[in-house]
């Protein structure tokens, strides 16, 4: 695994106020990261609330955003008799059809230029669900800056549509132009190069299935316009023990002197008794009430032609050990890497969500990576 310079928690839901009293904060994860043009770094969070009373005698809750523009919701009310099952932060209808008990939206967060200290944090929803984009919620977000152009991809769900990734341009940071689903269900962590690549705007996506003839793998697309995507082709597929399972793209790839240098997170189930990994992270931190374990990778593309792949990383550069990466809700070790931000051409800032509920970081360098890629 990669040696680690620094890490530590830098966002935890206590850091923020909820954006209404039937709310409380449960989770400050999965960051998009820019750097300013003033050299500060900025996050946009996912904050997740939930209701605080989801439920009384006859009835269950379900929060639903209704707003053509500004932050406003609902709360759907569904009798208990009508549906099968209640969990932590869901329910199931009979028809197996689903409704949340808690709500996202993003909240923008200010660092220091060292990106390890807050500066501030904005008091209200920064960018959020509405009746017509993510009217259940707005999600994991990634940011890169394209020319003069902030490009947006986030995942929003909705009654609908399910669950999509959705696409959103800024000049500013503060104020978006949504442009609507641009990969539709079920494709989530879509992350954008941040340069045209052959007059060609280039993205990594991650579509889901219930039948595969192969392991889960990531997929690339290009576009014209941002909006249109085609050309698709699957160019990362799952191989070892701690990446059997499910792989996605990380933050948006870094372009280095050698090639894309590309993230990716990737999990493990623990019934996998014959698992290498599961085996050591047991043996080590005594994780025996951990069902799913989120590690993370990475692989370095060809500048010219970024769906080959030059070397990968046999073996995870992290696994979740830290207390903190542990999830409180579900049974999950959790390092999920949304953001990332090259400091000197040196180090490598890395945001993540830790255990489904706080922002961490890590720092560790880019020689030191590049070190742990290994040709294909």
């Amino acid at each position: 695994m990669v040696q680690i310079k620094k890490e530590g928690i830098i966002i935890t839901p206590s850091d923020l106020k909820p954006s209404s009293t039937e709310f409380e904060i449960i989770g400050t994860v999965n960051p998009a990261a820019i750097r300013l043009p003033n050299n500060d770094i900025m996050l946009y969070v996912r904050v997740i609330e939930k209701l605080i009373k989801d439920e009384d005698e006859n009835n269950v809750y379900s929060p639903r955003m209704i707003g053509k523009s500004e932050f406003k919701y609902i709360l759907d009310k569904f009798p208990k008799k009508n549906i099968v099952e209640k969990n932590p932060l869901d329910i199931i209808f009979p028809n197996g059809e689903k409704r949340l008990t808690f709500i996202s939206h993003l909240r923008r967060v200010i660092l220091d230029s060292t990106g390890l200290k807050i500066k501030s944090i904005d008091n209200k929803p920064s960018f959020f669900g509405l009746s017509s984009d993510g009217e259940l919620g707005i999600e994991d977000p990634r940011i890169v800056k394209i020319n003069d152009l902030y490009v947006m991809t986030y995942v929003s769900l909705a009654r609908e549509t399910n669950v999509c990734t959705s696409l959103a341009l800024s000049k500013d940071l503060k104020t978006w132009q949504r442009k609507g689903i641009i990969f539709e269900e079920q494709n989530k962590d879509v992350v954008i190069f941040p340069e045209l690549i052959n007059n060609k705007y280039v993205s990594l996506n991650r579509p889901e299935g219930s039948f595969e003839f192969k392991l889960p793998h990531i997929w690339i697309s290009y576009s014209k316009d941002l909006e249109g995507w085609g050309k698709s082709k699957s160019i990362i597929l799952s191989e070892n023990d701690w990446d059997s399972d499910k792989v996605g793209a990380g933050p948006p790839p870094i372009k280095t002197k050698k090639g894309w240098l590309l993230l990716y997170h990737a999990a493990i189930e623990k019934q996998d008794k014959n698992s290498f990994l599961v085996k050591t992270l047991m043996n080590l931190f005594g994780l025996e009430d951990i069902k799913v374990i989120y590690s993370v990778g990475a692989a370095l593309l060809s500048l010219d032609d970024p769906s080959k792949i030059i070397s990968k990383t046999k073996n995870p550069l992290f696994t979740p050990r830290r207390k903190y990466e542990k999830g409180v809700l579900e049974k999950k070790k959790v390092i999920f890497p949304t953001g990332i931000i090259l400091d000197r051409n040196k180090d490598l800032l890395i945001y993540a969500g830790a255990g489904d509920v706080v922002t961490e970081v890590k720092v560790v360098s880019l020689d030191e990576v590049m070190k742990h890629l290994e040709r294909v």
